[in-house]
């Protein structure tokens, strides 16, 4: 349902956003750098006591209802988000984006997807408001995406240029190399493009594509679209530190995309459940409501996300841990060399024999 939160609330959290976003494009503009393992720690920290502190405010201002909504759709879209890290990893390796300059690919990027979220969000609202029947289409394509993530069946491995890259390359004359963060420059008195907006396309355009589930799935747990949209915003604006943090750690999350599975096939089980119960198709139930369909209550889609993803995380790293002992001790038993086979017990030479060993040419040196 669309609850009714105060509008001065609305527009004061989305000028608050808008002004955070501004402030932290700006310091990563003036500062380009690196970020330490204890400096994204910390932003990372910052904006998940941000989200929870503006759920806590959503709770004092509109009640149980919205503040877990926004939860469960804040938890949904950064697991989703953190999924997208790795593509993420591989955009930068293909460009070949000078390190000091990632994270402010990054904050762009996630600007650029926060604008085509915005409308992608207008647009699901307006359709899902005319449109109930949607919830139907919604759900099978999550439970489709949760099979493919089970069965490995994703290109996450190999980026490839989706249709907005190539076109830009088409139409605008960019140069071969970066000229540090600028996204034009001078080349033998040629005004060029520089690959960073290429770049900078890649990152909001390809977690537009993102947005193709993780849209859908937010709009199964809240048909709220100002809850959608600042769950968006919240998931999207610690993912910059949260890229330099993780690091390595992601190879590690190996049941990571099984959890996801698992939250988008619930979600998708519970749009399909909510579809039935509000039915306007004439052909099911001849268009009146599926009296047996039940409405799965918010705070079991909470405990649904937080296990899965608690169980994937413990689960990844106690494997990956498992795996890692596992080859340091045969990288210890190769290095040691081959075990010494013990010798077979055979009887002590005899004189005689001793005498004709050394009678033998050559085994003393002597024989010629």
């Amino acid at each position: 349902m669309i609850h009714e939160l105060p509008v001065w609330f609305e527009w004061a959290s989305l000028a608050a956003l808008i002004v955070l976003l501004a402030v932290d494009l700006a310091i990563v503009g003036r500062r380009p750098h690196v970020p330490s393992m204890k400096e994204s720690g910390l932003w990372v920290a910052f904006y998940v006591a941000l989200a929870l502190v503006f759920g806590l405010i959503m709770l004092a201002v509109g009640g149980v209802a919205p503040a877990g909504e926004f939860y469960a759709g804040w938890l949904t879209e950064y697991s989703l988000s953190v999924d997208n890290l790795f593509v993420f990893v591989i955009i930068m390796s293909r460009f070949a984006v000078p390190k000091k300059h990632q994270q402010m690919v990054l904050m762009v990027g996630i600007i650029i997807a926060l604008v085509l979220r915005g409308a992608f969000i207008l647009a699901g609202a307006a359709i899902l408001e005319q449109f109930v029947w949607v919830f139907y289409l919604f759900g099978a394509f999550l439970i489709y995406t949760a099979v493919k993530l089970v069965a490995g069946d994703d290109d996450e491995e190999e980026f490839k240029e989706n249709v907005a890259i190539r076109l830009l390359r088409r139409v605008l004359p960019v140069s071969k190399e970066y000229d540090g963060a600028k996204v034009r420059t001078v080349v033998d008195g040629k005004k060029l493009f520089t690959p960073m907006l290429v770049v900078f396309v890649a990152i909001g355009s390809t977690d537009l594509l993102f947005a193709l589930d993780s849209i859908p799935a937010i709009f199964g747990l809240t048909k709220d679209p100002f809850i959608v949209f600042t769950a968006n915003i919240f998931a999207l604006m610690g993912l910059r530190q949260l890229y330099f943090l993780l690091g390595g750690l992601l190879e590690r999350l190996v049941y990571l995309p099984i959890a996801l599975a698992v939250i988008l096939g619930f979600i998708g089980v519970k749009l399909i459940l909510e579809a039935l119960h509000t039915n306007t198709l004439p052909f099911i139930n001849g268009g009146e409501h599926v009296a047996w369909a039940p409405e799965i209550p918010i705070w079991l889609s909470l405990a649904v996300i937080l296990g899965s993803i608690a169980v994937a995380t413990v689960a990844s790293l106690a494997k990956t841990r498992r795996t890692a002992a596992v080859a340091a001790q045969e990288g210890a038993d190769s290095a040691a060399g081959p075990t010494p086979s013990t010798p077979s017990t055979t009887a002590e030479p005899t004189t005689q024999d001793a005498a004709s060993e050394s009678a033998t040419p050559g085994r003393d040196g002597s024989g010629r």
